[in-house]
């Protein structure tokens, strides 16, 4: 050990008498010292501006922009200098004969040099932990164990890039070219997930070479065995292949004994690293005060109650504008989609299936004009340089799952091994994939009873069917909306009363929308008995359907105003109502409080007024209101276009907060009861689900999202969400900013040059 210290303590002497580590360093404070300056001056700006900062240690320390994350775009380069002279001056001066001669072993000349580099790894995390340092006296309860992982990412990718540079430098006396080398290497390494795609085996293997993206997991909080492995495999690999390179040239082994040695260590190695990259040998520390890169509480009770194989197979038909997202090379980012849950049920399996069948997709037509469906599929196949048998017929597809009812879109099933199946979707919007809520919902549907939510038709009511702007269909059962109720885990039906007795014990929710036409006198009943029973229910009013629908609310001891509610607007028509959050919401709906922090509104064309009207043994909770002001309920005034509407207080117009949503809950035949009622059926339609006001942030699909939620027990939508993180004040002020620039991009970096010019000096007197 002493000798391994004297080499390592030479090397270090070499080391810093020379210009390029002092350069090196100084170069790698002043720049991880800006990116720090500029996170700061960013979140100090947004405070000033009244923005309430969140999430700060990553921010500072690890966002795009962090002291810590943004260096590692810089490493490769800075590395590469540092290690080109290891062994390359050895040579190039001829003291390597020397070591050969002196009772040093190729192990103690290898590890001393190599323990130098572990040491130069060590000040350049020292120079980025004395950011964490500054940042724990700056803001409140930094998230500690999160910053030192991400610093522990760093000093494994250092030492990783450390081994690479010494084996590189072990193959020339040309410090140049082992600078290059080890440029090249880390190139190789970068570029190397991409190869073999198709082969799975292969792929495997390749993807588990790459070195890219290895440290994002740590700056991300996260600790991976698989990745934490990779970093000590690889340098064990190559410190090992120097030791091999040294006794190469000491014993003067043949070309086919060095090979064999060589490919020895790399097969042992590859075969360790894959074996550890399996799902089921993986081990995993989340270090995240909110443990974000776990899955929420949820979605792990959902995991448990999975008994049994599960497989995920995914389903790509040729002709659908998706089916690239399925192809081997995207298997491994598929993977990590997934990954989450695969670590609480490593069993899972994933499968492709590639088919080709009628679709709705236009550009195919515009692509391949006049040709058959055979003749589009052989020109893409040999776009993509496949065998057509590879893709299943239309007949072959629906022989093994019927996909009509998915469209013949890109689509993954979810089966367990009894049988069960769910399916998961692609959505019209920017993210496209699912996210662990729709993950979820799909797969807690296989563990407890979808909730059916039946829309009462026959009157007149909203469809779930239309695509018109009155409609439900968006929000009930657009597959392609992601938050749709289809997606969330319910099913959605039609129901009419015409030719039954009773609402059917299945219906978890009834809906009962916009009744144009009254409910006959049976109708009535069963209505009224869905109600004394004690079972979930939805009632959407409209102004002029007062008459119809009131008689549903009497058994709540409710009923709509008279009149349509008015909201005085300069921008927008007046039977435009803007309504808001109440406080006795949040003790009912706790995700309403973001409404009101951002505040957004519940958007409400033509909305009717509710009160109560008797005690029915409800308890009784105002949801939404309009304004206090500005606002009132219009008796007089029907043509908004043309008219405008005055509050009249002569025959009852009174300026005044107005409900329009009501939720109630009661005990009845021992179950809890839930009622929401709204003034507004427009408010959840089509079309203003998808309609934009400038200067209205409008968010009326929580009102849906919410609704469901409360109905259904807080079983779906299935609740992925989670609590802030608690770093979100700052103890500094605006004025800090100048300060911090002077003293992490001047002063500091002023330091080592410093002490590079006393070194450079005494050595000069000398």
């Amino acid at each position: 050990m002493k000798t391994i210290l004297k080499i390592t303590k030479n090397e270090l002497s070499t080391l810093f008498y020379s210009p390029i580590a002092w350069l090196i360093l100084i170069i790698f404070t002043f720049q991880s010292g800006m990116a720090y300056a500029n996170a700061w001056d960013s979140i100090l700006r947004s405070v000033a501006l009244g923005y309430n900062p969140s999430s700060l240690t990553g921010r500072l320390l690890l966002g795009w922009e962090g002291a810590i994350s943004s260096m590692q775009e810089h490493l490769f380069l800075y590395i590469p200098l540092l290690t080109m002279g290891l062994m390359s001056q050895e040579y190039n001066r001829g003291s390597i004969k020397l070591l050969y001669s002196s009772p040093v072993t190729n192990r103690q000349i290898i590890f001393g040099k190599y323990l130098s580099m572990v040491i130069c790894a060590a000040i350049l995390v020292a120079i980025l932990f004395i950011y964490y340092v500054f940042t724990a006296f700056t803001i409140q309860n930094i998230d500690t164990p999160f910053a030192l992982t991400a610093l522990l990412g760093v000093f494994l990718m250092i030492c990783a890039y450390a081994a690479i540079g010494l084996f590189m430098s072990s193959l020339t006396s040309y410090q140049v070219v082992a600078a290059v080398g080890t440029l090249a290497v880390l190139a190789v390494l970068n570029y190397i997930g991409h190869v073999g795609q198709e082969i799975s085996f292969v792929r495997d293997i390749t993807y588990w070479l790459s070195i890219s993206g290895r440290a994002d997991t740590f700056f991300k909080g996260l600790i991976c065995s698989e990745d934490f492995l990779y970093f000590l495999l690889v340098i064990v690999l190559f410190v090992t292949l120097s030791i091999l390179r040294l006794q190469a040239e000491r014993t003067k082994l043949s070309a086919l004994q060095s090979m064999l040695r060589y490919g020895g260590v790399i097969v042992v190695t590859l075969l360790i690293g894959y074996f550890s990259a399996r799902p089921a040998l993986r081990c995993y520390y989340d270090a995240t005060e909110m443990k974000e890169n776990t899955l929420t509480q949820n979605s792990i009770d959902i995991m448990e109650k999975l008994d049994g194989p599960l497989t995920i197979t995914t389903y790509a038909n040729m002709f659908d504008e998706n089916y690239f997202r399925a192809l081997p090379r995207y298997y491994n980012e598929d993977f990590n989609r997934f990954e989450k849950y695969i670590r609480f049920k490593p069993e899972i399996k994933m499968k492709y299936v590639y088919y080709y069948d009628k679709t709705n997709n236009p550009t195919l037509e515009q692509r391949y004009p006049g040709l058959t469906d055979e003749q589009r599929l052989k020109k893409i196949c040999d776009a993509l340089d496949w065998d057509v048998k590879r893709v299943l017929t239309p007949e072959q597809i629906r022989a093994k799952e019927d996909l009509s009812g998915e469209y013949n879109k890109y689509v993954r099933v979810i089966e367990r091994g009894n049988g069960q199946k769910s399916y998961l979707r692609l959505y019209e919007d920017n993210y496209r994939h699912p996210t662990e809520t729709e993950i979820s919902a799909a797969l807690k549907r296989m563990v407890i009873k979808s909730p059916v939510v039946a829309f009462l038709t026959g009157h007149g009511e909203r469809s779930i069917d239309g695509i018109g702007e009155r409609d439900y269909y968006a929000f009930s059962q657009y597959k392609d909306f992601r938050n749709s109720l289809v997606n969330q885990g319910f099913e959605s039906i039609s129901l009419s009363l015409d030719s039954v007795n009773k609402v059917p014990e299945n219906i978890d929710i009834l809906v009962i929308s916009d009744v144009r036409t009254a409910l006959s006198p049976k109708e009535q009943e069963i209505i009224e008995n869905y109600i004394a029973e004690g079972r979930n229910l939805l009632i959407a009013g409209e102004p002029r359907r007062q008459e119809q629908m009131n008689p549903l609310l009497a058994p709540l001891g409710l009923s709509f105003m008279p009149g349509i509610l008015v909201q005085e607007s300069k921008d927008f028509s007046t039977d435009l109502i803007l309504a808001n959050p109440t406080m006795a919401s949040l003790n009912v709906i706790n995700r309403f409080d973001k409404l009101l922090a951002f505040g957004n509104q519940i958007t409400m064309p033509s909305a009717v007024g509710i009160k109560q009207t008797d005690e029915k043994g409800f308890k009784v909770v105002p949801i939404l209101t309009t304004d206090s002001t500005g606002s009132w309920n219009e008796l007089e005034t029907t043509n908004f276009i043309e008219d405008t509407a005055r509050i009249n207080p002569s025959i009852g117009e009174v300026e005044q907060a107005n409900t329009t949503m009501m939720y109630l809950n009661r005990e009845v035949n021992n179950r809890e009861q839930r009622i929401i009622v709204l003034g507004d059926a427009d408010c959840i339609g089509n079309g203003e689900l998808s309609r934009q006001r400038n200067g209205i942030s409008s968010a009326n699909f929580s009102v849906i999202t919410e609704s469901f939620r409360l109905l259904s027990f807080g079983e779906f939508p299935v609740d992925t969400s989670r609590k802030g993180s608690s770093d979100n004040k700052i103890n500094i002020n605006e004025e800090w900013g100048l300060w911090i620039k002077i003293l992490f991009m001047g002063l500091l970096p002023g330091i080592l040059t410093f002490l590079s010019l006393a070194l450079w000096w005494k050595r000069r007197k000398k």
